[in-house]
């Protein structure tokens, strides 16, 4: 579907109204999501869990998402994007009210799965639609679209913030879900496009022998999924380990949304950077910077030494993905890149989700400080295998 550039429009007409829906969608699932992590210390009380058991919650959510980033991709290939962007909202909606009112611990993992499932469906079908819409245009819609992800989080702080100052954890996740489903309407009202369903092939075999099966993209996808372990540690825990040496929740709070803030900069800064110079140096370069910054977050004990580790930490960390993403794309064949894409996000991001876990089980039998540090180790060990086994 291709259309004339005065069709293409971001802001306006028929590709501007989409893409903002599809924006919003994606930036309040995220909100969503991630908003765990400045309520989790609440949670676990509430609820009356241990941290690992509270980080093992953020795994399911996270875990349940990476198992559909293979098979969505495959389905918004075969089925209409309409018909998985508006059963993903509406999937995360029914999760998010399941939280609201989870009475106990199994209650509340049964809504993270759903929660997974749901936003699982989604950033393939959107990433789709974008493409759909925009051609001359894609880059900057793609900009805007990613973008949303990071006021996600940003947006998660600020709810983590005004609701345990306002309320209990609980309402949180009810206005999350109704907005969702207001989303989801919209997309349903504005989209021309029809609902498909249809028996798909996943091909699944196929897919992660090729990629399995090339001794660079494995030495690759092990150090992706070493960074991918340590994000979702640092994002599932950095307000709860802040609150556990004993800053406010405020400072707490603000230095998980300054994640999000660097992050935002930092990534098509890094992108444009990866077309300059060799993404196969620049990749582990900025891991060592995120490596370096961590050392110093452990070590930090007042507020400002805080902010500013974590802040370099952020723009190491996030200058990564969009470097990486592009090697990747380098490395695989034209035909399968989209399924060869997900197979690996499948792969790194469900590796990755068990982070959480291995931070909350070390916080409960050792300290926070420990688990944080233990992640300096998987950046370093990333940075390496890139610079020894990855580059060609």
């Amino acid at each position: 579907m291709s259309h004339s550039t005065d069709e293409e429009r971001l802001f306006r007409g028929y590709s501007g109204r989409l893409l903002l829906v599809i924006s919003l969608g994606w930036a309040l699932l995220q909100a969503g999501r991630l908003s765990i992590s400045p309520l989790l210390t609440a949670i676990a009380g509430d609820l009356q869990i241990s941290s690992g058991a509270a980080g093992f919650a953020i795994t399911v959510v996270w875990g349940t998402y990476a198992i559909l980033q293979y098979p969505s991709g495959r389905l918004s290939d075969r089925l209409s994007r309409t018909t998985l962007l508006v059963a993903g909202l509406s999937l995360a909606a029914v999760g998010f009210l399941t939280l609201s009112a989870a009475p106990t611990y199994l209650a509340f993992l049964f809504g993270a799965v759903v929660i997974g499932v749901g936003v699982g469906l989604y950033p393939t079908p959107a990433r789709g639609m974008v493409s759909d819409l925009f051609v001359t245009k894609r880059g900057r819609a793609f900009g805007l679209h990613t973008g949303s992800g990071d006021v996600g989080g940003i947006l998660a702080a600020g709810i983590g913030t005004v609701v345990l100052a306002v309320a209990t954890w609980r309402a949180a996740f009810a206005p999350i879900a109704i907005a969702l489903l207001l989303i989801a309407l919209l997309l349903h009202v504005w989209s021309n496009e029809g609902y498909e369903l249809a028996k798909v092939d996943l091909a699944v075999g196929d897919t992660f022998r090729r990629i399995l099966g090339v001794p660079r993209l494995r030495w690759l996808l092990f150090a992706y999924a070493l960074y991918a372990f340590t994000w979702q540690s640092a994002t599932g825990f950095l307000p709860t380990y802040l609150r556990a040496k004993e800053l406010s929740p405020v400072v707490a709070n603000a230095s998980f949304a300054l994640l999000f803030v660097v992050g935002a900069v930092a990534k098509p800064v890094a992108g444009g950077l990866g077309d300059r110079v060799p993404r196969g140096l620049l990749a582990p370069g900025v891991l060592v910077v995120a490596a370096v910054a961590l050392v110093g977050l452990v070590l930090a004990s007042t507020p400002a030494a805080t902010l500013l580790a974590v802040g370099v930490f952020a723009a190491g960390l996030l200058a990564y993905p969009p470097v990486m993403q592009a090697y990747l794309m380098d490395s695989f064949p034209g035909d399968s890149m989209g399924g060869d894409l997900g197979a690996m996000r499948s792969v790194y991001i469900g590796i990755g989700s068990l982070g959480a876990t291995y931070v909350g089980v070390v916080a409960q039998y050792v300290d926070y400080d420990t688990a944080f540090t233990g992640l300096v180790g998987c950046l370093l060990l990333s940075s390496a295998v890139i610079v020894l086994r990855g580059r060609e």
